[in-house]
């Protein structure tokens, strides 16, 4: 089932923290949730699982609204929330089980021994929960909010204190649950992003500012691609930014390298081999590159 917001606002007194947000979540898809600090984000999540409710728009989940029938929602969701609250004293095995008591899992040994299996906490099912990493912590988390078999899963930076190690494992459990179910995936690492998720919204001082998949998003940011160019001496800035089709000029990381913002549909391929011959230069690279969705986020969300 799906998870469906509808011009979501949300004041604080005289802040508006969301500003008439839309946007869907679709089963089958991992939608990642992006936004600088202080945008929105959690703010919106925790409307969706009943935490708090919007000033005004509405938002449903797995078919029921969230204002109405905001246990239904509830039993509907599994949510990770950014400060994992856990119980430090429990072990894990316990803590785990004291959930699915109250959650009413039905044959909930054998769901937690899967669950423990497949966020990899086998080995640590013994201790308690306080003498955990916090990467072992996050797992303990997901693995609660997993228990009950939800439709819809919110993760609210779901990575955060993992090892290269358990990244890759736990980015592998996000995507396969992601073909099971509705994901909301929010984090700050933009390789995540490319890494897991199928769709991107990002908000920014809580208006929505982009809702693509990462290509579509990439491709709507080709006015700022640009070419990487490397000469084999200096070069005067401000004569590459009189090449027609050239937006602005920003250095590269190695010297004598420059890289050329283009307009949308620029090819300066040519005008930048004459103005090395013409300067009596050697060009000794020029290379396109597409934006990541990292240059393509600072875009939409730099200030100003």
């Amino acid at each position: 089932m799906s998870v469906q917001v509808d011009s979501l606002t949300k004041r604080y007194g005289k802040q508006l923290a969301l500003d008439g947000i839309s946007f869907r979540a679709e089963p089958g898809q991992v939608l990642g949730f992006l936004g600088p600090n202080g945008a929105g984000k959690t703010t919106t999540l925790k409307i969706l699982t009943g935490y708090l409710s919007q000033s005004s728009g509405t938002a449903s989940v797995a078919g029921y609204d969230v204002t109405t029938h905001s246990l239904a929602v509830r039993r509907s969701v599994g949510y990770l929330p950014e400060h994992n609250p856990l119980y430090k004293d429990m072990y894990v095995r316990e803590y785990l089980q004291f959930a699915a008591r109250a959650n009413r899992v039905p044959d909930a040994r054998t769901r937690i021994a899967t669950l423990i299996d497949r966020t990899g906490l086998g080995r640590e099912a013994h201790k308690q929960i306080g003498a955990l990493s916090k990467g072992y912590r996050q797992r303990v988390g997901l693995a609660q909010a997993l228990l009950h078999d939800p439709q819809v899963l919110i993760l609210d930076e779901p990575t955060s204190g993992l090892d290269p190690n358990q990244l890759a494992e736990i980015r592998t459990l996000i995507q396969e649950l992601g073909r099971e179910k509705t994901v909301i995936f929010s984090t700050h690492i933009m390789q995540e992003v490319q890494a897991i998720c199928d769709r991107v919204v990002i908000i920014d001082r809580g208006r929505l500012v982009a809702d693509d998949p990462i290509e579509r998003l990439q491709r709507r940011m080709r006015g700022e691609r640009s070419l990487l160019v490397e000469f084999d001496r200096s070069a005067e800035p401000a004569d590459l930014a009189q090449l027609d089709g050239v937006q602005r000029i920003s250095a590269g990381r190695s010297p004598h390298t420059y890289r050329l913002h283009l307009r949308e549909g620029a090819d300066i391929r040519a005008a930048v081999f004459h103005f090395a011959v013409a300067n009596q230069l050697t060009l000794l690279t020029m290379s396109p590159e597409e934006l990541s969705v990292e240059e393509v986020f600072r875009a939409l969300t730099a200030p100003g």
